[in-house]
């Protein structure tokens, strides 16, 4: 008993006073060779152990296949030296909030979003979906809703108000219960919030909840473990007041901590997140890599005697003939018209009373360049003469060829499309705002821009442009208005990511009707790999208006669906 008071000293980094009554009822009940199970891994709570050698067998015997966290270790130095193929120090901090230091939040988190305690099926589902977004190891929904482990571990999800869906999730850990803790403390694991939510305050409430739940049990204090190079979650912790303190956490070295113990060369490490992303997995699969110019996007991917050369989801497959087909709308529209497939009404610019003509015909019209990407220069919903002339101007600076399309109101549809069968499908949303009763619509456009810009590896903001002033001016605002709280508005038109807009996830949902129409267009134009654009009033319906294909398609923007996995397969079947 003496050595486990002495690690516990150590590890908690001061005397403890209840340890001052060694032969307390509270120390003699305290649980040796203590870890708990969280679903992606376990907990070991290493200063419960009473030799190094016993933690190192706990870790080593388990943990190649999940995310193992020995925390609260006194010997880290020693521990990997014991098993260095095997272990490695987390590069992670350790903050503490007291119970002293907090200072309660009386306001209520929103109208946007509840907390509430993760309870069904389809919550568990949904959690899991997030986790995999913010690339973390999720857990059997079974696991998730075991109701015995209520005192031991609380999961508090975040859910839309509106739409029923899970936004967020924080799990905690409760140390009296987990190895009758004698500082009568806590812990917080696995805080996610859906890269995709667009709501502000998710984290910082989920987090409130998780604490105030535990220092109304009377803990003492509540710990969480962050990456050192986290600055928005550390900046979140310190805010609640969260102070670091000398405590360190051991990981088992398997692939899906690989990112943390093996440094990516330094040319990989500049790619955006939609070459990394295919980079990775062929990086799993033994196949070699030569990052040709990082922020291109241009790599070449070997096995054996055979290369393939890629820009991001481009590669070497794709024909020029098939590019051509993309690359200009006009000829893209034409071919997929004499397949059968639905196509708006649309006609190029060629003077402006023909173009007038044509919008009072159609009522609203997109405008937009012939060639583009990235929705560079489109401006959708005009339906006035003086935006129709300035939507084109500004649609000819992308490209000299203007094209009008009648505007189709529904869904915006993206379906990615490899080896001519759909792999993912996502709903598109337009970037859209919430107010606070005090901040101007710029203010929460950069507030906005911040959170997109951390969670999509800075692909994804709303531009301060002429296009989102038009947008705010239809709806009766400017950029220093103050938005009622709890208002939402759409800022911009337009759902292309690259532009502020979010994407959601509707693979399981998507129409035989639609998946079939994606798989014409893709054996029409003969590419590979491709990602589609439709308005549907529906997914699960029939109704549809194809509006564009695109040839280098961001396949990591529909995770969790296995779109990287999938292309390597078509680059290397052999790998499979």
């Amino acid at each position: 008993m003496d050595k486990l008071k002495h690690r516990i000293e150590k590890s908690y980094g001061q005397s403890l006073r209840n340890w001052e009554r060694i032969d307390s009822p509270v120390t003699k009940k305290m649980r040796p060779n203590s870890l708990s199970e969280m679903g992606w891994g376990r907990l070991v709570f290493g200063h419960t152990f009473e030799t190094n050698e016993q933690i190192v067998d706990a870790m080593c015997s388990h943990g190649h296949d999940s995310r193992d966290i020995a925390i609260y270790v006194i010997d880290p130095h020693v521990l990997i030296s014991m098993a260095p193929d095997k272990l490695f120090l987390d590069p992670s901090h350790t903050y503490r909030l007291w119970n002293y230091d907090y200072q309660y939040d009386r306001q209520k988190a929103g109208k946007s979003f509840i907390i509430n305690r993760l309870s069904n099926q389809e919550e568990a589902h949904q959690v899991n979906t997030i986790y995999s977004k913010c690339r973390m190891k999720g857990a059997e929904p079974e696991f998730l809703l075991d109701k015995h482990a209520d005192k031991l571990r609380t999961c508090f999800i975040a859910k839309r108000r509106v739409e029923n869906q899970v936004v967020g999730i924080v799990t905690g850990i409760d140390h009296v219960e987990a190895f009758n803790d004698p500082e009568n403390g806590s812990s917080l694991w696995s805080l996610a919030v859906d890269p995709q939510a667009g709501l502000p305050g998710i984290g910082i409430n989920l987090v409130r909840h998780l604490i105030a739940h535990y220092f109304t049990k009377g803990r003492a204090f509540v710990d969480v473990s962050v990456m050192h190079d986290n600055r928005q979650a550390i900046s979140l912790y310190q805010k609640l007041g969260f102070k670091r303190i000398p405590a360190f956490c051991i990981k088992r070295k398997n692939s899906i901590n690989e990112q943390l113990y093996i440094r990516a060369d330094e040319p990989a490490a500049a790619l955006n997140p939609y070459a990394r992303l295919i980079v990775d997995e062929a990086r799993k699969r033994g196949i070699i890599i030569d990052i040709l110019d990082a922020e291109y996007g241009l790599f070449k991917l070997t096995l054996g005697s055979r290369s393939v050369t890629c820009r991001e989801s481009l590669s070497e497959m794709t024909s020029a003939v098939a590019m051509t087909k993309c690359d200009d709308k006009r000829l893209t529209r034409r071919l997929v018209q004499k397949a059968g497939i639905t196509v708006p009404r649309q006609i190029k610019h060629t003077d402006y009373k023909t173009d007038i003509d044509f919008m009072n015909r159609v009522e609203r019209v997109v405008v937009k360049p012939a060639r583009g990407e990235q929705g560079a220069g489109i401006s959708v919903d005009i339906s006035d003469e003086k935006e129709l002339t300035d939507a084109i101007k500004k649609a000819k600076r992308t490209c000299s060829d203007v094209l009008l399309e009648e505007y189709v109101q529904g869904k915006d549809l993206r379906i990615i499309v490899i080896d001519h069968r759909v792999v993912a499908a996502a709903i598109r949303k337009p970037p859209a705002v919430m107010g606070t009763g005090s901040h101007s619509i710029a203010d929460l456009i950069e507030k906005h821009n911040r959170r997109r810009m951390a969670a999509t590896g800075g692909e994804s903001r709303i531009p301060e442009d002429e296009e989102t002033l038009r947008c705010l001016k239809k709806e009766g605002y400017e950029y220093d208005s103050i938005l009622k709280k709890d208002k939402t508005i759409i800022v911009r038109k337009t759902a292309n990511l690259h532009t502020g807009g979010t994407i959601h996830d509707v693979t399981d949902d998507l129409s035989g009707v639609l998946k079939k129409a994606a798989v014409t267009v893709s054996k029409t134009i003969d590419i590979p790999v491709t990602g589609l654009d439709f308005m549907v009033p529906d997914i699960k319906g029939s109704t549809y208006a194809f509006i564009e294909a695109n040839e280098r398609p961001g396949l990591a923007n529909h995770e969790p669906q296995p779109t990287a996995q999938r292309f390597i397969d078509l680059l290397f079947p052999e790998t499979v």
